[in-house]
């Protein structure tokens, strides 16, 4: 019942919002962050993947993305995210917003996709600010640890991905507000919740009278303030939701 409920929530909204979280690349074979084999129960966070760490030592975040970075590179878009573009696609979602780096909305065919932790596909050097692909960084880290700029020599090349210790990008954040504000369905997936201000956007919308369907494989705090809560694969419930619109 849980996800005809979905359907006919979705099936109505003019202005619905989806925020979505590692879960959902999970099935696409990049692995979580947190929780069982999550990336940070391997590898302590402020060592590797903040800004202070990566500016004293930008070889200890490389070593990590040495194993970790071409998996996310060769990752394509699963059933879920399938399903989310074709919500999009059916003007049932204004945008997708998520916390997710690894472009797999994009490849799937959502057009506004609103990264609220930045893009892992492009690197940037913080000394001269030229850009590279970050498969072309990727392809040197067997022979060049650190990799360096191309255009400098510098060896502060990082991706352009939010680090702990570094802010959100705000112009991401004030659009993804904006339009939960505005949503009249909130659809949240793959994502516990943890993390702020991104768990903050789904209260938002709640708040401004949104309905909230949650889809996780987990409980999330937000499960009580939702009409909907669907506790599975979101590969599998998304297009099983979507295959229902027309039913």
């Amino acid at each position: 019942m849980t996800v005809e409920r979905a359907a006919e929530l979705l099936s109505a909204a003019h202005s619905g919002l989806a925020m979505t979280g590692a879960g959902v690349s999970a099935e696409s074979g990049i692995p979580t962050f947190r929780g069982e084999g999550g990336i940070w129960t391997r590898y302590d966070p402020v060592k590797v993947a903040s800004i202070d760490a990566f500016l004293e030592d930008p070889a200890a975040y490389w070593r990590v993305s040495r194993e970790r970075g071409g998996i996310a590179l060769a990752a394509r878009p699963n059933p879920g995210h399938y399903a989310l573009a074709s919500l999009e696609a059916a003007g049932l979602l204004v945008a997708i917003a998520t916390q997710n780096t690894d472009g797999l909305h994009q490849d799937s065919g959502c057009r506004n996709v609103i990264e609220l932790h930045g893009s892992s596909r492009t690197v940037r050097c913080l000394d001269c600010g030229a850009r590279e692909a970050r498969s072309d960084v990727q392809a040197r880290l067997e022979v060049e640890m650190p990799p360096r700029c191309k255009a400098c020599g510098g060896i502060f090349l990082k991706p352009t991905v939010v680090l702990f210790g570094e802010p959100m990008p705000l112009p991401a954040v004030q659009e993804a507000f904006a339009l939960a504000r505005a949503a009249d369905v909130m659809l949240v997936v793959g994502t516990s919740l943890v993390v702020h201000p991104a768990a903050d956007i789904p209260l938002a919308a709640v708040r401004s009278g949104a309905r909230l369907i949650v889809v996780n494989a987990e409980p999330t705090s937000f499960d009580s303030l939702a009409e909907v809560v669907i506790h599975g694969r979101s590969g599998e419930v998304l297009p099983e939701i979507v295959s229902r619109l027309d039913a």
